[in-house]
């Protein structure tokens, strides 16, 4: 029996690798990127070739994987040259994340994990990943700790969230401040404001939304068309709920959200300020999330990353999104990135 120990120790070591692209992602992976194994939209292949495509298109990707047995673990980042290298994310993604096989056990996980920062540091000295959950901040900073990384973490965004298990829509309303339920009460009295919500992707209905946004209060799109491609892909997945709001057949307010996995998530919302009298948004909020949760009966409201003061209204929880800076100090690009950022954190403190 004795001889076969080494075997299933040498089984057992994961093997380590970069790799260049998402097409080449898409092969390694195997299908098991794709919608059916990963409940997470930010970890699906279909987003990332979305950010590739549209926001970072000649962005040198290293992705680094790892793989024991039918397990797999990956890590994507963003090139930036002179051994530094960022998460594979945009402002468009909510939360990013080591991405596992399905049903990945914790145990190699975390031995995929280490694997795959023995991997990174033999490119990069420097890494900027975000936006974390708190618990994913904690497991990469044990990983590359263990291999004498320094980490240095932040909170980066405010993270809002409504738990809805077993509420309808009236359920969830009882609960909400007597504020904004008179406010609403009293606006819908009086608003000449009309709602339309889409389970689907409507092309006038889209129009309706680039219009909104681009007269309303909210900084330039970033990126339209990835914005357009990424509701198109939800449409045809189903997931899609687009709310328009009209007054007078002109849309004055509109709202992205996707429905999966029991979670829905408020990707997108603007009003036009001219219309605030009329309180289009919070007329077009309340019929959303009365649609939302009668139809789809949702688990988790996600209300995205971001302190606005209204989302505490609509929503029960302050979560928090970390950022986390991680430098090798056994080379020239992490100690030079982690002495210009110790330089910045003391630049900070003595400016208060």
């Amino acid at each position: 029996m004795t001889a076969h120990f080494p075997l299933i120790q040498a089984a057992a070591t994961p093997g380590a690798r970069m790799i260049e692209s998402i097409d080449s992602l898409a092969r390694d992976a195997a299908g098991m990127l794709d919608r059916p194994f990963q409940r997470g939209q930010y970890d699906r292949i279909d987003w990332l070739a979305l950010t590739a495509r549209h926001l970072w298109p000649d962005a040198p990707v290293a992705i680094a994987s790892a793989r024991v047995g039918p397990h797999a673990l990956w890590l994507p980042l963003r090139d930036g040259g002179a051994g530094r290298a960022r998460s594979f994310a945009s402002w468009y993604t909510l939360a990013f994340a080591p991405i596992a096989t399905p049903g990945c056990p914790a145990d190699v996980r975390a031995t995929l994990l280490a694997a795959i920062a023995g991997q990174v540091g033999r490119r990069f000295g420097a890494l900027a990943l975000w936006p974390l959950e708190p618990e994913v901040s904690a497991e990469l900073q044990a990983a590359f700790r263990a291999k004498g990384w320094i980490a240095i973490e932040r909170v980066e965004a405010a993270h809002w969230v409504a738990h809805t298990a077993g509420l309808d829509f009236d359920a969830y309303w009882a609960q909400r401040g007597s504020k904004l339920r008179n406010t609403v009460r009293r606006r819908a009295k009086s608003s000449p404001v009309e709602t339309q919500i889409f389970d689907r992707f409507d092309a006038d209905a889209w129009s309706a939304y680039e219009a909104v946004y681009a007269g309303s209060w909210k900084p330039n799109e970033g990126s339209p068309a990835f914005v357009r491609a990424f509701a198109e892909q939800e449409g045809a997945a189903g997931t899609l709920r687009l709310g328009v709001a009209l007054r007078d057949g002109r849309p004055v307010a509109a709202q992205f959200w996707t429905v999966e996995n029991r979670v829905a998530t408020i990707h997108k919302l603007a009003h036009l300020e001219s219309e605030r009298a009329n309180s289009p948004g919070t007329l077009l909020s309340y019929a959303m999330f009365r649609h939302v949760l009668d139809q789809d009966r949702p688990n988790l409201i996600d209300y995205g990353n971001g302190d606005e003061g209204y989302k505490a209204e609509w929503m029960d929880e302050r979560r928090a999104r970390h950022r986390l800076r991680l430098f090798n100090p056994y080379s020239l690009s992490g100690l030079t990135a982690g002495a210009a950022t110790a330089a910045q954190a003391l630049l900070r403190r003595v400016a208060r």
